[in-house]
């Protein structure tokens, strides 16, 4: 593999304007016509449609800018280097588990590679409770088309590996529709290994595709440099404040005429609020959701290998679409990769318990349940808060509504399993043991006490926190992104999906941060420019 090409360090070769971390000391002034903070999926589309714009542009991460080179498939390595606070991100409570990324390209360069646009009924929700009326299927197809073409999204031709294979092996034996998921590569190896990084550059996330364009074409990148807070005056942001993410040397000062944050649904509204912006309303860090994820284990009789392959190629919707999409929380099914380290951190047991459930960690096949939040008066989401010293936290409680579609997501999935052919199922719960039968499995489950800590809940998908919306009482952002009370401030990142999306939201974030873009292109240069 260390053969392979390298875009990362040809175009550092070529001269790629990066500073900060090991690239050297970030300057102290920056002056530019648009500053970004971020380089995950909302960053990278607009960073490539303003640079084509023919605008100035300086990027700001808080992550390394690490390559394909240093992507050697060891969990190791990847997240302590790749993700937020070493893959360990917890709500307050310490109650869910959040992955998400903390590197050049963001959560696009550590994710599964599942695409899916924004579902229907979701988009009609936002219509309808949010005064997003420019939000149809039709108004979006052309911005998702573009970013399907540009970051090569299509079909998955090779056959499943044995874990997603179960899943809809399981599901046909039940009558339960199952289908293909979209992925977002090219020349992929089929190594499994996504979540680490892609050592082959096949996964064509913002480190390999946008970033690289921006910064071919005179963009700038400061990197290992955290965006503290902006200087705010007379309804408009004066500069960006940043500072380096070792916490040792001088400042960034960031003068833009226009400023875009896309930091994520979590530091985000982190950014906002340690600069105090103005929230007339209570949005700020207010709805944020997660898609609460449910896992169940199963024991199969033969090897499953679940690290081998590529990972999340098969789902099932059926039970997002066998209730109202405000009634009773639904919930995707996928299969996830299986990896030692996050395996054994993230199922129950230990000592004798974990060592026999890790013995037969060749055989073992997992679901993962991704819960539909935000659209139930009992679903209100979390509040994104600061800590002390400044540092974003997530208060998500896990309510009743909540858990209570987490039990239903437990027996589906078990149900799944052993129609699959299990020998032993065992959700994941503190509490839950492997059951044998699908009987024994329903009545422990129906059993099984639905609180915060002893049912074990993880995510990976973070949404909401500055919503745009019809209305400035229903949000944070306009609904061509722009901040509601500060001018020169847009937001495109997921914070500003008003609920979660219902799929896995890397295209939603793509497609729509497309649209948007190309608006702010518009509006600063009169020039129409498209994601080619």
């Amino acid at each position: 593999m260390s053969k392979l090409p390298d875009p990362v360090k040809e175009g550092l070769a070529r001269g790629w304007q990066v500073k900060g971390g090991p690239h050297g000391a970030a300057p102290e002034r920056v002056d530019c016509d648009v500053a970004i903070v971020g380089t995950g999926a909302g960053a990278g589309i607009t960073a490539e449609i303003l640079a084509k714009a023919g605008l100035k542009v300086v990027l700001v991460e808080e992550g390394p800018l690490r390559t394909s080179t240093d992507f050697r498939q060891r969990e190791s390595d990847a997240y302590p280097s790749l993700y937020q606070e070493s893959a360990a991100r917890k709500t307050r409570d310490k109650a869910i588990n959040i992955l998400q990324g903390r590197c050049v390209g963001g959560s696009t360069t550590v994710n599964w590679t599942s695409s899916f646009r924004t579902p229907s009924p979701t988009l009609a929700f936002w219509r309808d409770h949010f005064e997003l009326a420019d939000f149809h299927d039709d108004d979006l197809a052309p911005f998702f088309l573009q970013a399907e073409r540009r970051l090569s999204i299509g079909p998955w031709l090779a056959a499943p590996n044995e874990n997603n294979d179960l899943l809809r092996r399981g599901a046909a034996k039940l009558g339960i529709p199952a289908a293909a998921i979209l992925r977002n590569v090219k020349g992929c190896w089929n190594l499994g290994s996504c979540g680490m990084g892609c050592p082959t550059n096949a996964k064509q996330s913002m480190l390999v595709t946008t970033i690289p364009w921006a910064l071919d074409h005179g963009a700038q990148l400061l990197v290992e440099t955290r965006a503290q807070r902006f200087e705010l005056a007379n309804g408009e942001v004066k500069s960006l404040l940043c500072e380096p993410a070792s916490g040792a040397g001088p400042g960034t000062r960031i003068t833009a005429k226009h400023y875009v944050l896309a930091g994520g649904a979590i530091n985000s509204p982190a950014v906002l609020l340690r600069s105090q912006a103005p929230d007339p309303h209570g949005r700020l860090g207010a709805r944020t959701f997660l898609h609460p994820t449910l896992l169940s284990a199963a024991h199969m009789p033969g090897k499953v290998e679940g690290w081998q392959g590529a990972p999340q190629t098969i789902y099932t919707d059926h039970f997002l679409g066998t209730q109202p999409i405000d009634g009773p929380i639904g919930y995707k099914l996928e299969a996830p990769p299986i990896h030692p380290v996050i395996f054994a951190s993230t199922l129950t047991g230990i000592g004798q318990e974990q060592a026999q459930m890790l013995s037969r960690f060749a055989f073992t096949h997992v679901l993962i349940a991704l819960l539909r939040d935000g659209f139930h008066p009992e679903s209100p989401g979390g509040t994104v808060r600061l800590r002390g010293d400044g540092s974003a936290e997530l208060d998500y409680a896990l309510d009743a509504y909540t858990l209570e579609g987490a039990r239903r997501a437990m027996l589906s999935m078990a149900e799944i399993q052993f129609a699959a052919g299990a020998e032993q199922v065992a959700p994941v719960h503190e509490l839950a043991k492997p059951y044998r039968s699908w009987v024994e499995a329903r009545e422990a489950i129906n059993a099984l006490p639905m609180v915060p800590r002893l049912t074990k809940v993880a995510s990976a998908h973070v949404m909401g926190g500055c919503a745009f919306a019809g209305r400035a009482d229903l949000g944070v952002t306009r609904p061509d992104g722009v901040h509601w009370q500060l001018r020169n401030l847009s937001i495109h990142d997921g914070s500003i999906f008003p609920t979660s999306i219902g799929a896995n939201p890397q295209l939603s974030i793509y497609g729509i941060v497309n649209r948007l873009a190309q608006g702010l292109a518009h509006r600063m240069t009169g020039r129409d420019v498209i994601l080619a």
